[in-house]
This record gives C-alpha cells, structure tokens and sequence, in this order.
C-alpha cells in the first residue's frame, strides 16, 4: 500500500498521520520517502531563523483560537503556521494583536508553482500587503520568535 498526497508529504497537517500512528501502534513496518513539504522552504524564504523553529500546522478555527495566541506570543523560536485563503487576513491581524505590528513575518504562497510569491516584512507590512489583494493558494505563515528586551 502507499499513501500520496499531492499537498507536500503525508503526515505534516494532514490526516496521513492517522495511517503511520496506526501502523505504529500495530507494529506494521512501513518506509517513508522524502518529499516536499512547504513549510521548509517557506522558512528559508522568510529570511527568519531556521536553527530553531516550531511547526503549529493550522491554528484552531474556533474555540482555544485566542488561547493559542497568548501561548505563542511568548515563544522565542520561529514559528511556522497553514492558513487557507479564507482565513488568511484575519490570521495576520490576529498576529499584530498578540505579537505586535512590527514582528517580522513572512508569508509565502503558491511554492514552487506558476504564481509562487513570498512576502518578507513587519506583521503591519504583510497585512496592508494582502488588504489590496484577493488571495488563492496554499499559504505558510512564518513569523519570528519573541527576542529577550
């Protein structure tokens, strides 16, 4: 059997996971091949440190959304987000809320494909970026870590 994705590699904020914890806990073994996952060149892309990071995946959409944020505001590594287009702007608003309009960020969609684009600057910046644009696509949020005053 083998298990394909043609959103990045199985497993990473997909439900492919389900399928490797399964074989896990039934002692089945199965390979995993490399393959691309967004998030990696999204953060190299950021221009944001890469020594250190934290992969959220999609944030809740609803109930622990805020809870979520407060937790993250104090994190000190690069932290890596999905967003879907629908959600896009009111993420980034939520960012400058709880992280601050002049945290550096970067938003990156559409890798590797025809209308790739990344955007580098302050959460303000990225957001009056995406105000004056209709947004498709798959999107990584990149968004630096809390620096010690």
């Amino acid at each position: 059997m083998a298990l394909v994705s043609d959103a990045g590699t199985p497993g990473i904020s997909d439900p492919g996971f389900l399928l490797a914890r399964a074989c896990v806990e039934a002692d089945v073994k199965f390979e995993c091949l490399p393959g691309a996952t967004a998030f990696v060149p999204a953060l190299i892309k950021s221009g944001l440190p890469t020594d250190r990071f934290a992969f959220e995946g999609f944030l809740p959409h609803k109930k622990g959304r805020q809870t979520a944020f407060k937790k993250l505001a104090l994190e000190e590594r690069t932290m890596i987000f999905y967003e879907s287009p629908y959600r896009l702007l009111k993420t980034l608003e939520q960012c400058v809320e709880f992280f601050g309009a002049e945290r550096k960020g970067s938003v990156s969609r559409e890798l590797t494909k025809m209308f790739e684009e990344t955007v580098n600057g302050t959460l303000e910046e990225i957001v009056n970026h995406f105000k004056q644009k209709e947004v498709k696509g798959e999107i990584v949020i990149i968004i630096d870590g809390k620096h010690a005053a």
